[in-house]
């Protein structure tokens, strides 16, 4: 395995840099290489497949890790580059390079105490702090999302470490489908709250959302020209409207791993907070 980083750490084995001057450096790194996982977005991750191509790559998973694609809008402002980098890998499929994206729904790390940017996940997303999305735990709070059919939002979940085992198992499939899809667990924004509620032993302040008081927030934001207030607007819109949610995970089928239940998950995560 090679770890591809813009920085020298611990766990470094290739130093590299994604500007354009250094395509053919990249492109050297990655010889002989068979499958690349990507966990970087924008142009970044354009010209780690460009390389990729170029130094015969047989399989390129991009940075996806939420819901299925066929179900964002075609005007996306989570997209961080994401529609741009499926179009380059479908491009590149006809050229004979397998790309599969994984799809794991909302990672439950976004609920752990601090949200997910604690550990170092979604640093650049916008919406990472605990409180940013669904739940402030720590003060006890909840946002629930309802749809115009006045339904609360359905999320499918895996956690970080089930991802990465997911992931890992997956490397050794023959074939890769364009995507595999994973979860830990499946459940409206209302079973949400309550399983958080048994978890800390106390009530939930509960603030409901329609789609008319989301537009309204989302609105709001736009006019005081709050970035991180649009997102989580838009990240409550996308909730309701199904887009952190699936149906069938292909991918739980075809491989021996077993993950963890999201209360299991959030009564450890919490233990001692």
């Amino acid at each position: 395995m090679i770890i591809l980083s813009r920085a020298v750490t611990e766990a470094l084995i290739v130093v590299v840099s994604y500007a354009n001057t250094h395509t053919q450096e990249l492109v050297f790194k990655l010889a002989g290489v068979h499958t690349v996982v990507s966990l970087i977005s924008g142009p970044a991750q354009i010209a780690l497949m460009d390389a990729a191509a170029q130094a015969g790559v047989r399989r390129f998973a991009p940075a996806e890790f939420e819901g299925p694609a066929g179900q964002r809008p075609q005007s996306d402002a989570l997209d961080r580059g994401k529609h741009a980098a499926l179009q380059r890998l479908q491009y590149y499929q006809t050229r004979g390079m397998q790309y599969t994206s994984f799809v794991c729904g909302i990672l439950y790390e976004r609920f752990s105490p601090g949200g997910m940017i604690a550990l170092g996940i979604g640093l650049r997303s916008g919406i990472g702090a605990e409180g940013d999305y669904l739940l402030h735990i720590s003060q006890r709070r909840a946002k629930i999302p309802y749809s115009a059919n006045g339904q609360p939002g359905t999320i499918s979940m895996t956690s970080a470490e089930d991802v990465g085992k997911f992931v890992a198992a997956a490397l050794i499939l023959q074939q890769w489908p364009p995507e595999l899809r994973m979860r830990g667990d499946r459940m409206n924004i209302s079973r949400l709250v309550q399983i958080a509620e048994a978890v800390r032993g106390a009530h939930f302040e509960k603030a409901q959302y329609n789609p008319q008081s989301m537009e309204s927030a989302l609105q709001l934001a736009r006019s005081a020209g709050e970035i991180q207030g649009q997102l989580r607007a838009i990240a409550l819109i996308a909730t309701a409207n199904g887009r952190f949610d699936f149906a069938t995970p292909n991918l739980n089928s075809l491989v021996a791993v077993t993950p963890k239940r999201f209360q299991i998950w959030l009564q450890e995560a919490w233990q001692g907070h």
